[in-house]
């Protein structure tokens, strides 16, 4: 059985997620060195539009703490995180961002937690 195409907003938001998340390891952007910026932070999925003209990203931030002003920092740090995507993959149109927390995490933590509950009181 041959390997399945990969499609190319599948590449892009393959390397969009893996480029951005390089950029929040090295500080990249000035934005990424606000105070407001801290805590373990991490690109979960990137989801591309037909025409590749929107992305939307999806993160992470395990502090609950941190969690509105790292959104807050992404907001500010869009026109710069547009263009870097525009230069890196050379695409005539920068697309539009969104960014989202992800919160699947803490809900997969939260049935363990509920499951390991039940378990305990059986």
């Amino acid at each position: 059985m041959g390997k399945m195409p990969f499609s190319r907003s599948a590449r892009l938001a393959s390397s969009v997620q893996k480029d951005l998340s390089q950029m929040i390891i090295t500080k990249k952007l000035k934005e990424f060195r606000d105070p407001r910026f801290q805590g373990l932070i991490s690109i979960t999925d990137v989801r591309v539009t037909n025409g590749y003209q929107h992305l939307d990203i999806f993160l992470s931030v395990f502090e609950e703490d941190y969690r509105a002003g790292v959104l807050e920092v992404f907001k500010e740090a869009t026109p710069s995180i547009r263009g870097e995507i525009c230069r890196g993959f050379k695409l005539r149109i920068a697309p539009s961002l969104a960014f989202y927390l992800d919160e699947s995490l803490e809900r997969g933590n939260k049935i363990w937690n509920l499951l390991d509950n039940l378990e305990a009181n059986e």
